[in-house]
């Protein structure tokens, strides 16, 4: 298992450098297409159009810094009107949503990767180390510490009395959320080799949704952890370890009782949640989550083009592949737009009636990685430098 482990951290910091480079695909880098067969490989160049929406940015902030090269997609959480962010280096930080004025810090020499997560009281975050820190939402007071075997790179979920912890080695932790001892922890296969990044998991009342590397979705039972389903999201198929990676990257998102996900072999799913069973399948997708409208379905895929796929039925509604090769983030949805970061900092604002850009913003000058974020209509964004910014549509 230790063996398995080094070498899906060394084949991560392979894909990383592709990810980094601008190139949104793994395959390329792997003696893939190139430009020799007449393909472009290059990131799309952006072009100018007519903004049809208007963003205003309300503020920014620096949420700390160190992931830069480390592909642990760091997002903020938000709860009860305030954003909170961890960094590797500068420890957890809290801001006001409106106004973006600092509240608290909690300083760390920990390198906290995995999170935040907020809820109940509680904002909870892991290291690189294994290390379950959990603070006291309202004043940044530690409250609790736990250990788990690997690194946490997956912001910890928080509900119903329990705060589950994703680790990098397909493990799933229970934490009583008051004491932080241990109720329960399950194990998870993991294939030879994966994209660099875990799902958070997804609650719901009784259940655990779990995104797993090797391109499935299980569900658990929340108070002691037993199986419940498990589907494929992700065929591994191929004749290489690299032509099988179909991880479930993305946390699984619920609405109503449908829980939706999406993976790296470009194949986004509907599945009834307390059955398992299949709704829909559609080859759209990627590894990196999903954002759902009243009607649509939102996706992101490998090479760079945003999907609509119908709720209902996974019909393809429309596809934007104007950002090809961008490395485009999970897709969020604020108002009529769905959202992407790229990896130069832009964040583009698509409609969701035709997918056409209508807006276009920049974060600094990296990348951004992580999903956007949205609350109360403001949507945040944070790049891989620790930039945190605030955007209104108006």
């Amino acid at each position: 298992m230790l063996e398995r482990i080094m070498f899906k951290r060394i084949m991560a910091i392979a894909v990383l450098a592709v990810v980094l480079s601008g190139c949104s695909t793994v395959k390329g880098w792997f003696g893939g297409k190139g430009k020799d067969d007449g393909k472009p490989t290059e990131p799309a160049e952006l072009v100018d159009f007519t903004a049809t929406a208007t963003v205003s940015k309300l503020w920014s902030a620096n949420a700390g810094k160190g992931e830069d090269r480390l592909g642990v997609h760091q997002g903020p959480a938000v709860a009860d009107g305030r954003v909170y962010a961890a960094a590797v280096e500068g420890g957890v930080r809290a801001f006001d949503l409106q106004t973006g004025k600092s509240v608290w810090q909690y300083k760390s020499e920990e390198r906290l990767a995995g999170g935040p997560g907020a809820g109940d009281g509680l904002v909870v975050v892991g290291s690189l180390d294994g290390k379950v820190i959990a603070l006291d939402a309202a004043t940044g007071a530690e409250k609790w510490q736990a250990k788990v075997p690997n690194e946490v790179i997956a912001a910890p979920a928080i509900g119903q009395g329990l705060v589950l912890v994703r680790s990098n080695d397909g493990r799933v932790s229970a934490f009583d959320a008051a004491t932080g001892e241990r109720r329960w922890f399950s194990n998870h296969d993991l294939p030879s080799l994966s994209v660099r990044g875990n799902a958070p998991v997804t609650l719901a009342p009784g259940i655990v949704f779990v995104g797993n590397d090797d391109g499935t979705l299980s569900a658990m039972g929340l108070n002691d952890g037993r199986p419940l389903w498990n589907q494929v999201i992700g065929v591994p198929e191929g004749r290489t370890e690299l032509e099988r990676m179909a991880d479930v990257d993305g946390a699984p998102v619920l609405d109503g009782t449908t829980v939706y996900a999406t993976s790296f072999k470009k194949e986004t799913v509907a599945i009834d949640g307390p059955s398992g069973r299949p709704l829909w399948s559609r080859d759209n997708g990627g590894p990196g989550g999903l954002g759902l409208s009243s009607g649509n379905v939102i996706v992101s895929d490998p090479a760079g083009s945003v999907w609509a796929l119908d709720k209902a039925s996974g019909a393809p509604l429309w596809s934007n592949t104007s950002l090809a090769r961008r490395s485009l983030t999970a897709p969020t949805v604020q108002g009529d737009f769905a959202v992407v970061g790229d990896f130069d900092g832009y964040v583009h604002w698509l409609r969701l009636d035709n997918g056409q850009e209508a807006a276009r913003e920049r974060v600094g000058g990296k990348a951004v990685r992580a999903k956007p974020v949205v609350a109360d209509g403001i949507l945040l964004v944070q790049n891989v430098e620790g930039e945190l910014s605030a955007f209104r549509l108006q």
